[in-house]
């Protein structure tokens, strides 16, 4: 789990979602892709920033049954898990306030 987020693998997803005692939000990206590079940086600030939620990440290129089973069609994708669940999906790079707004109802309300 360097830098905060946690690198998912075909191997490890299901057991991380179904683990995650707190909402998982997961950035589907590829290292190839523009905005992909524009959102990580903010993704790593709010890993270390938000304690209440965890921050993973799935290669597609390198997943892409992962990719295909949620129907990711455009990245970046965002998932929110929430109790195994998905609870909100996003798609298209954010800057960093309009992200936190729409991850706010997962975010603990105070610190």
């Amino acid at each position: 789990m360097a830098d905060g987020i946690v690198h998912l693998t075909s191997a490890s997803f299901d057991d991380v979602v179904r683990s995650a005692d707190k909402p998982l939000l997961v950035d589907f990206w590829a290292g190839w892709c523009g905005p992909c590079k524009l959102i990580a940086p903010i993704l790593a600030e709010i890993a270390t920033e938000q304690p209440g939620i965890i921050i993973a990440k799935l290669n597609v290129d390198d997943h892409p049954d992962i990719a295909m089973r949620y129907s990711v069609m455009s990245i970046p994708t965002l998932i929110v898990f929430a109790g195994g669940e998905v609870g909100k999906r996003l798609v298209g790079a954010k800057g960093k306030g309009q992200l936190l707004q729409e991850l706010s109802e997962f975010l603990p309300t105070s610190r």
